[in-house]
């Protein structure tokens, strides 16, 4: 339901973000990008280009990689968000978050929450993908180091495990 709040148009917004339930008040044109960064303090999603090209962005919605640059704050309401912060659970990182550190599968860190989401989708419906499927999942992820073939390494590593 659309309110006005100092003049402007607000939308109330219910969402959950790495298993936290939060309440928000938007404006209807504000991005989930920085819903998540500025309200939320979850700046592991990183703003790239902003344009939905190079997946540093990148967010699970409802299990679903996402470009939070290109998606609206009102769009994610009612459903499910998981953000990097999201993939580590009592203070362990993911075997998939391991796998990368083992690899050396970052370099400058820029892409790599993009990277890991989008390859934890991946493993979500493939546990044992192979170098072909890994490169075609992450096409969408640039990586400026070239850090690719650590990357695939990574993944490849953590489906194993």
């Amino acid at each position: 339901m659309a309110t006005r709040r100092h003049g402007t148009e607000v939308r109330e917004i219910t969402v959950k973000v790495n298993g936290i339930v939060y309440q928000e008040t938007v404006e209807p044109r504000r991005l989930l990008v920085d819903l998540l960064r500025d309200d939320l303090g979850l700046t592991g999603t990183h703003v790239g280009c902003e344009h939905g090209v190079c997946g540093a962005c990148t967010v699970l919605l409802d299990g679903v990689s996402v470009r939070a640059c290109l998606m609206l704050a009102v769009q994610a309401n009612g459903a499910e968000v998981t953000t990097v912060e999201g993939l580590a659970r009592d203070g362990k990182l993911h075997p998939l978050q391991e796998a990368f550190w083992e690899h050396h599968a970052l370099q400058c860190g820029f892409c790599t929450p993009g990277m890991l989401l989008t390859a934890y989708e991946l493993l979500q419906g493939n546990r044992t993908p192979g170098e072909d499927a890994i490169r075609e999942a992450i096409a969408g992820n640039l990586c400026r180091c070239t850090g690719y073939q650590n990357i695939v390494r990574a993944v490849e590593k953590a489906g194993r495990a």
